[in-house]
């Protein structure tokens, strides 16, 4: 059983995880994904529009425009679109990927251009969307502190470049920064991970409880450090990629090489509905 202390600050963190995707430009609060076409992409609420935006909003007040380089908004003469807080009749728009992304909003609406690859697309949110409110809680396993396991971090001599799978059952290749030892029933294992700014480690993996229990394409996880600097990984902590939550999030998923051949019973669980 786990302690008190410990026990109180994982309802906490699930707590603020369950917030958090309810959130005003959240992921439930997400309503559309479109990939852009080379040339004039309509942009409104009329059924024929590329970017197709909720009823309340014109049937048509823009488009983008893609050229296979960049992509510009331009607004239909007389309309003003707000791009990061400022009104634009024009704008050369940065992705998601970029350092300072340009968010567009039309009332409470909210785009964004992102980069996947090659692929330019249009992510949308609408923040009067009913899942904001309606959408089931958060489930999780029992808190079982056995879950939290100490870890080794080796960094490779040079990135490695893994392959990991998609939303869209394709495989990207992405670097990978080093990886996590720990044992686990008195065997060893090993996750690939990816280092973030702060100094914790992010990692996608999947176990046993995919076939019944959890998001079957694997979870996610970002690892703890103490006060000494050691790290831990905590399955208690663990949580499902945004797509088991909207259609329109484009996930990557755990690497073959982070499939864990054991049941991680703890963290969050997955209807499968």
């Amino acid at each position: 059983m786990a302690n008190d202390t410990y026990q109180h600050s994982i309802h906490e963190w699930r707590k603020e995880r369950d917030e958090t995707i309810r959130k005003e430009n959240g992921w439930i609060a997400l309503a559309g994904l479109y990939w852009l076409k080379l040339g004039k992409n309509q942009l409104g609420s009329d059924p024929k529009s590329e970017i197709l935006l909720p009823a309340r909003i014109p049937a048509n007040i823009g488009h983008l425009e893609y050229n296979g380089k960049s992509i510009s908004l331009r607004a239909n003469p007389g309309q003003k679109i707000e791009v990061n807080g400022l009104d634009k009749d024009f704008a050369v728009l940065q992705p998601d990927i970029s350092e300072t992304p340009s968010f567009i909003k039309l009332q409470d609406v909210q785009l964004v251009v992102i980069q996947r690859g090659n692929k330019f697309g249009v992510r949308i949110w609408d923040n009067q969307r009913e899942e904001r409110r309606s959408f089931p809680a958060r489930t999780w396993f029992d808190i079982d502190e056995n879950f939290r396991v100490p870890a080794t971090y080796t960094a490779y001599d040079r990135p490695k470049m893994s392959y990991f799978p998609d939303v869209a059952g394709d495989k990207s290749e992405f670097p990978v920064e080093g990886y996590l030892s720990f044992q686990y029933n008195e065997k060893s294992y090993q996750l690939d991970v990816n280092q973030e700014d702060d100094g914790t480690f992010f990692i996608r993996f999947s176990d046993l409880t995919s076939k019944d229990e959890t998001y079957p394409t694997g979870r996610y996880l970002v690892t703890d450090k103490d006060a000494d600097g050691h790290i831990f990984i905590d399955f208690n902590k663990a949580y499902n990629p945004p797509c088991a939550f909207t259609d329109f999030a484009t996930c990557v998923f755990a690497p073959e090489q982070n499939h864990l051949d054991f049941r991680v019973t703890a963290g969050e669980t997955h209807s499968h509905h």
